[in-house]
Protein backbone atom coordinates (compact mmCIF):
# COMPACT_ATOMS: atom_id res chain seq x y z
CA UNK A 1 0.00 0.00 0.00
CA UNK A 2 1.26 3.83 -0.71
CA UNK A 3 1.51 6.30 1.95
CA UNK A 4 -1.45 7.65 3.71
CA UNK A 5 -3.83 3.93 3.25
CA UNK A 6 -3.66 0.76 4.59
CA UNK A 7 -5.89 -2.52 4.22
CA UNK A 8 -8.72 -2.62 5.85
CA UNK A 9 -8.24 -5.96 7.66
CA UNK A 10 -5.06 -5.01 8.52
CA UNK A 11 -6.40 -1.33 10.22
CA UNK A 12 -9.08 -3.46 11.95
CA UNK A 13 -6.65 -6.03 13.43
CA UNK A 14 -4.37 -3.19 14.60
CA UNK A 15 -7.27 -1.18 16.34
CA UNK A 16 -8.43 -4.20 18.22
CA UNK A 17 -11.64 -5.05 16.50
CA UNK A 18 -10.83 -8.57 15.92
CA UNK A 19 -8.65 -10.87 17.59
CA UNK A 20 -6.26 -12.02 15.08
CA UNK A 21 -5.67 -10.05 11.61
CA UNK A 22 -7.48 -13.63 9.94
CA UNK A 23 -10.38 -13.03 11.89
CA UNK A 24 -10.51 -9.04 10.85
CA UNK A 25 -10.03 -10.87 7.03
CA UNK A 26 -13.43 -12.94 7.44
CA UNK A 27 -15.10 -9.77 9.83
CA UNK A 28 -14.76 -7.62 5.50
CA UNK A 29 -15.39 -11.49 3.83
CA UNK A 30 -18.58 -11.99 5.89
CA UNK A 31 -20.09 -8.36 4.89
CA UNK A 32 -19.58 -7.07 8.56
CA UNK A 33 -17.98 -4.06 7.62
CA UNK A 34 -19.17 -0.53 5.56
CA UNK A 35 -16.59 2.00 4.45
CA UNK A 36 -18.25 5.57 4.20
CA UNK A 37 -21.79 3.33 4.10
CA UNK A 38 -20.45 1.03 1.56
CA UNK A 39 -20.23 -2.87 2.05
CA UNK A 40 -16.37 -3.65 2.03
CA UNK A 41 -16.11 -6.20 -0.09
CA UNK A 42 -12.26 -7.49 0.56
CA UNK A 43 -10.25 -7.45 3.22
CA UNK A 44 -7.61 -5.49 0.97
CA UNK A 45 -9.97 -2.89 0.43
CA UNK A 46 -7.72 0.44 0.75
CA UNK A 47 -9.08 2.74 3.67
CA UNK A 48 -7.75 6.56 5.03
CA UNK A 49 -7.77 8.57 7.38
CA UNK A 50 -11.05 10.08 7.61
CA UNK A 51 -13.19 7.29 6.62
CA UNK A 52 -16.05 6.71 8.15
CA UNK A 53 -16.32 2.34 9.28
CA UNK A 54 -19.43 0.54 10.45
CA UNK A 55 -18.05 -2.26 12.31
CA UNK A 56 -20.88 -5.16 13.17
CA UNK A 57 -17.88 -7.45 15.32
CA UNK A 58 -19.03 -9.91 17.83
CA UNK A 59 -19.31 -8.16 21.25
CA UNK A 60 -21.21 -5.15 19.43
CA UNK A 61 -21.73 -2.30 16.20
CA UNK A 62 -19.78 0.61 16.03
CA UNK A 63 -19.58 3.43 13.89
CA UNK A 64 -15.91 5.39 14.05
CA UNK A 65 -14.22 7.79 12.11
CA UNK A 66 -10.48 6.48 11.59
CA UNK A 67 -7.63 8.67 12.92
CA UNK A 68 -4.81 7.45 12.17
CA UNK A 69 -3.03 4.04 10.79
CA UNK A 70 -1.55 1.98 13.07
CA UNK A 71 1.98 0.54 12.35
CA UNK A 72 1.81 -2.45 14.67
CA UNK A 73 -0.95 -3.86 17.03
CA UNK A 74 -0.42 -2.16 20.37
CA UNK A 75 -2.30 -1.76 23.46
CA UNK A 76 -5.65 -1.00 24.02
CA UNK A 77 -4.81 2.68 24.50
CA UNK A 78 -2.59 2.72 21.30
CA UNK A 79 -5.51 1.21 19.36
CA UNK A 80 -8.08 3.56 20.97
CA UNK A 81 -5.99 6.42 19.13
CA UNK A 82 -6.61 5.18 15.71
CA UNK A 83 -10.39 6.03 15.67
CA UNK A 84 -13.02 7.98 17.51
CA UNK A 85 -16.49 6.80 17.70
CA UNK A 86 -18.89 8.74 15.38
CA UNK A 87 -22.32 7.94 17.03
CA UNK A 88 -24.76 5.51 17.33
CA UNK A 89 -24.52 2.43 14.29
CA UNK A 90 -28.01 0.80 13.86
CA UNK A 91 -28.09 -2.54 15.14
Amino acid sequence: MSAGRQRLDKWLWFARFARTRSMAARLVSDGHVRVNGIRADAPAKAIHCGDVLTVAAPHGTMLVRVLDLGEHRGGAPEAQRLYEPVGEAAS
